[in-house]
This record gives C-alpha cells, sequence and structure tokens, in this order.
C-alpha cells in the first residue's frame, strides 16, 4: 500500500485552495481607524496648556497619532503601524474624555495603565428632582466646606469625582465606582454628611480585610 501525501492530491471539490498566511499577516491587513473626541470650549484652554503632557502617553504607551483640532473643538487620534494593543484607540478616546469632563492628567492617565477603571456620569436631577436653593444646599452637600467631603468619599472608596455644575463624574473601579455613588446619592436625598461618613468607614475596613 502506497502512503499518499493530502497536499499532493489533485483538488476535485472546486473549492479554490489558500497558502497559509504568516504570523504577522493580521496586523498588516488593519486598517488605520480615526476617532474624533469632542472637547467642550472651557476645557479647551487648559487642554492647550496640558497639550505635552497628553500628548505624550498617547504616542509612547499606545502608539496612536494624535492632533488638537482647534477649529473642531476635538482631539483627533488614529492608530498608526506602532500601535500594538487592538483597543489603544479606546483607551486613548477615554483618556482624552475623562480630561475633557474635567479630571486631572494624573488621575485621567491611569485609565491607559490600568483595565479596570472606567468612568460613570449621571446628574443630580436624575436622583432626585430639586430647584433653585434646593439644588444649591444639595451641591454643597456633595462638595463639602472646602471640598473636604468630596475628598472623603474619594479616598475611602479609592475614586476620582468631578462635580461640574448639576453633573457628577466619577472614575474608578466597577465596585469602587458603585461605592461613591452610593454615598453621593444618600447626599443628595438628604443624610446628613456624618451618617454618610460612618458608612463609608464601615465599607472601607470591608474593602481592606478583603485585601488582607
Amino acid at each position: 500500500m502506497i502512503d499518499l501525501d493530502a497536499s499532493s492530491l489533485p483538488n476535485t471539490s472546486g473549492a479554490p485552495v489558500f497558502e497559509p498566511l504568516p504570523a504577522n499577516a493580521g496586523r498588516a491587513l488593519l486598517k488605520s481607524e480615526t476617532r474624533r473626541i469632542p472637547v467642550p470650549p472651557h476645557r479647551m484652554t487648559p487642554l492647550k496648556k496640558d497639550w505635552i503632557n497628553i500628548f505624550g502617553p498617547l504616542t509612547e504607551i499606545l502608539g496612536l497619532q494624535v492632533r488638537m483640532n482647534v477649529q473642531r473643538g476635538c482631539v483627533e487620534a488614529r492608530t498608526s503601524k506602532h500601535t500594538k494593543d487592538i483597543g489603544a484607540l479606546q483607551k486613548g478616546a477615554d483618556f482624552i474624555k475623562a480630561y475633557a469632563l474635567g479630571f486631572d492628567v494624573n488621575d485621567a492617565i491611569a485609565l491607559l495603565r490600568l483595565d479596570d477603571l472606567y468612568l460613570d456620569s449621571f446628574e443630580i436631577k436624575d436622583v432626585k428632582s430639586l430647584q433653585g436653593d434646593h439644588l444649591s444646599r444639595a451641591i454643597g452637600r456633595i462638595a463639602g466646606q472646602d471640598g473636604k467631603t468630596k475628598f472623603t468619599i474619594e479616598n475611602a472608596s479609592r475614586t476620582r469625582i468631578v462635580l461640574a455644575d448639576t453633573k457628577i463624574h466619577i472614575m474608578g473601579s466597577f465596585q469602587n465606582i458603585k461605592i461613591a455613588r452610593d454615598a453621593i446619592v444618600s447626599l443628595i436625598l438628604g443624610s446628613p454628611p456624618g451618617k454618610v461618613y460612618a458608612g463609608l468607614r464601615t465599607v472601607s475596613s470591608r474593602m481592606r480585610q478583603r485585601a488582607l
């Protein structure tokens, strides 16, 4: 009995036969993707001031090509031959969006280095419909005197919070965002800060025990 190599047999099925692709072919076939991230007018001046700190990580860590479009009021990013991660463009867009929402560059850069960080935004009216002085007092309860309440929530939940008028933006892991959001919702609904602090102390002690 003669052993025949399957590749040497004639193709009788009529299906086309292709040579196997090299390992790096997939990267070469990827098209260049572009993303345009809008920046609010009041964040354009800080963006120009911090542009070196924003431009550097996007090009060095993610390998993206980036430019600031002042006329359109946005930042344009696209993949290049130096882009290695398939999700680099989305990470870059999240980084720029976080800065546009009001987060500090050093805080927003964590979105590029860590995979389990997210952004969450909501408005005070989503929790409770408040008008006039009642709305102002709710914002004041969240911030606290000299920002003390906001800093306490940030430190206890290991998040970063931006208060932009009636909008609240939170950056952190999924579980930590929930802890911070629950504390802020309690303040909006009228809970005294002391009660919220006590709840945060309990949660943070549990988090420390789980980390051990």
